[in-house]
């Protein structure tokens, strides 16, 4: 827990007991999920400021510890009950928007209100004989930072300035980065983007083999990057004698149905009659 140490160091004054430990370490992970603590008791007082810091008095009641939170962008408000029951600590977390209203949190609109609710033994994360080593007090923090996320953060939602930002795509894909395009036509004077040639002897297969490993050289053959010289055409203007205009959409990716750049002269053989095709004993 990053930063407990100097607010354990500030309130260990105030420390006498393992639940006192306890509350500070809870405290400390509501400050790093985006919140700041007003006071304690369910009225708000005079003068309240959001704070890092616990507030005074707070560890007057042994039995029950009433702290009073709110939101970075001060749309959430958070109360929060640690009871003692034996050696148990459970947490009640009460969590409704914001509103400046003088009334009890228990008498406003509960249509806005949730709660969350978490028991946690003291002596799984507290060791009691060790309140003044900041050290060698606490005791399997990642399992406390767990449960107070999950059971308390998650079922309550995370303040708005503190929620998982979604991931940016790229608006400009890379022409051979999607195998389902292939490459613009390149403006005079520009050189065309570098490509790993398909001919070498270890690339075959490549992607294959390694499908996530960024391999070049697949057995699906792309006759239009296949490293062998090609004329330049561009489908989507057409072929002539095979391919009318717009018959390929721009950009898309072709494949060519028969060699490209080979054009037979004269009528094609393949349209005449063999030589003495009459001939029964042919």
């Amino acid at each position: 827990m990053a930063g407990l140490e100097p607010l354990y160091a500030w309130a260990r004054p105030a420390i006498s007991r393992p639940q006192d430990a306890l509350v500070c370490g809870i405290h400390w992970e509501l400050i790093g999920h985006g919140y700041r603590c007003l006071g304690t008791g369910d009225q708000p007082g005079p003068d309240e400021r959001k704070s890092e810091l616990l507030p005074a008095g707070w560890e007057a009641n042994k039995e029950v510890y009433t702290l009073r939170y709110k939101s970075m962008d001060d749309a959430q408000e958070l109360l929060l009950k640690a009871i003692m029951v034996e050696d148990s600590m459970i947490l009640n977390v009460m969590l409704y928007q914001a509103a400046h209203s003088a009334l009890p949190v228990f008498f406003q609109d509960r249509g806005s209100q949730k709660v969350a609710d978490v028991t946690l033994a003291v002596a799984n994360y507290i060791n009691p004989e060790h309140l003044d080593d900041f050290h060698k007090v606490f005791k399997n923090t990642e399992e406390l930072r767990t449960r107070i996320t999950s059971g308390i953060i998650a079922p309550l939602g995370p303040p708005a300035g503190k929620a998982r930002k979604e991931p940016e795509f790229k608006d400009d894909v890379q022409w051979d980065e999607n195998p389902l395009r292939v490459s613009p036509r390149q403006p005079m004077g520009t050189r065309a983007p570098s490509r790993p040639s398909p001919l070498s002897p270890f690339a075959v297969g490549g992607e294959d083999l390694d499908p996530f490993g960024g391999r070049r050289g697949g057995m699906i053959v792309d006759p239009l990057h296949s490293g062998i010289p090609q004329p330049g055409i561009d489908p989507s203007s057409g072929i002539p004698g095979r391919l009318p205009p717009g018959a390929v959409p721009p950009g898309a990716r072709f494949d060519p149905f028969s060699p490209l750049g080979i054009r037979r002269p004269g009528p094609d053989p393949d349209h005449l009659p063999p030589p003495g095709y009459d001939d029964m004993f042919m």
